[in-house]
């Protein structure tokens, strides 16, 4: 099968989209299958990148790490004809999303979308963040998710929650997997010699983009208010964005800088590494649809602290794999924990990790394996394919316009539903309402 990947976010820049892109191309590729993904322009892109198109985009937008796509009429076409995809498979409702609807429907190929991010949570990198913006994206993506011919929900909670926001397209549960084989096996002793830790230190660990929708502030405030009561302990943090200058500022506050790693982005062999230095994970972001690094942090036997959350509660189980703090309050910071109350629970939850006899411990170690095994890349990617050839059998038995003015007539009706889900979208997050256009 060719797929064609549309996605806003790509190497060089780190996240879970783009993580889960790189992993299930390469998983696909192995199988056999062809992949051309088409993402933006981003700074330090390699020159010579094979079974990639990058389209010309903004830097930096809005003083975030993100490059906003600027879709040139005709500039995918030539490489779309040399490729004949089979299938377009979207990974956001906006930007190169609408050229994913668009290249479906110019070419009469099934399109399948992955609602990777709750996008709600993400409102304040735009210009007049408000609730009325946070109703909009919701709505637009309930709209996206309703064009395309399947939807992807990487976790049972998001499922939930689309079905519950109005998506009526065919959905399935498929989280990005993880390569349990090798998170399996790291040199943790190095990792620590390497930074300079002892070796009889408790590490408290964290991997992901630093940015404020990870509620990295509050996460940082309970770690340091934790190293303060424990000599012994010290935070180890892998990733890189704007939130890293909050962190620092924070342990600095507390007076316990020095046990304090930023680590910035580490090549992959090294994270496995530093995963096995951990002796538990903490994670504290509400804005997830699934946290990839919960599960490769569990890949190498780390028990986690998490805070109760979409995406998390599909994973993390409490007193099995580690603990998940109860968060009854949304905080007006998207992703911080919600209160002081919570802030205690979390902090609580750290010492009675450093604190639990060895056999717990290690039960919730094992505890970690065991739920890895179930996200194992193999298992996710065969899913996916079953679906991708699901969606194309239903399309190749359904009525199909094959003349060239069948597909201009289908053209202008997509482009036409694309502008009405806009539409419709704003009518919702101002006045409750739909609004039609004629």
């Amino acid at each position: 099968m060719k797929v064609v990947m549309f996605t806003n976010t790509f190497t060089p820049h780190v996240g879970g989209v783009c993580r889960s892109v790189q992993q299930f191309t390469q998983e696909f590729r192995a199988l056999g299958h062809r992949v051309l993904i088409v993402a933006p322009e981003f700074e330090g892109a390699p020159a010579d990148e094979t079974g990639v198109v990058r389209i010309p985009a903004l830097q930096h937008f809005n003083g975030s790490d993100f490059s906003v796509p600027v879709p040139i009429p005709g500039y995918l076409t030539t490489r779309l004809d040399q490729f004949q995809p089979d299938l377009v498979h979207s990974h956001h409702p906006f930007l190169l999303g609408g050229t994913a609807l668009r290249v479906s429907a110019r070419r009469d190929i099934p399109v399948v979308f992955t609602h990777h991010t709750q996008y709600e949570k993400y409102t304040h990198y735009v210009p007049g963040d408000s609730k009325t913006m946070q109703r909009f994206v919701v709505e637009l993506a309930v709209g996206y998710c309703n064009l395309c011919d399947a939807v992807i929900a990487p976790g049972k909670t998001i499922l939930e929650r689309l079905r519950e926001q109005g998506v009526t397209r065919p959905m399935v549960e498929i989280p990005t997997g993880v390569d349990v084989v090798r998170f399996r096996h790291g040199d943790g002793p190095a990792a620590r010699k390497r930074l300079g830790i002892d070796e009889g230190s408790f590490v408290i660990g964290h991997v992901g983009r630093l940015a404020p929708e990870k509620g990295l502030e509050c996460l940082a405030n309970c770690v340091a208010r934790f190293v303060q009561q424990f000599p012994d302990a010290t935070f180890v943090v892998a990733g890189e964005g704007p939130s890293g200058k909050t962190v620092r500022g924070v342990f600095e506050k507390h007076g316990v800088s020095d046990r304090l790693k930023l680590l910035g982005n580490l090549p992959r062999n090294d994270l496995v590494d530093l995963y096995h230095a951990m002796d538990v994970f903490a994670f504290s972001s509400q804005s997830e649809t699934q946290a990839m690094v919960i599960t490769e942090a569990m890949a190498a036997s780390v028990p986690i602290v998490a805070v109760d959350a979409a995406g998390v509660r599909d994973v993390v189980r409490d007193g099995e794999n580690g603990r998940l703090v109860k968060s009854p309050l949304a905080s007006p910071v998207a992703g911080a924990l919600a209160d002081d109350q919570v802030s205690e629970r979390f902090l609580d939850a750290l010492i009675q990790v450093h604190d639990a006899p060895h056999d717990r411990y290690r039960q919730w170690t094992a505890g970690a394996w065991q739920t890895a095994q179930r996200f194992s890349m193999e298992e996710m990617a065969a899913r996916t394919i079953k679906l991708y050839e699901q969606v194309a059998n239903s399309k190749r038995d359904g009525e199909h316009r094959h003349d060239a003015w069948s597909a201009a007539i289908r053209r202008i009706e997509e482009e036409w539903q694309i502008w009405s889900n806009v539409v419709d979208a704003a009518g919702h997050a101002i006045i409750g309402k739909d609004i039609h256009v004629f």
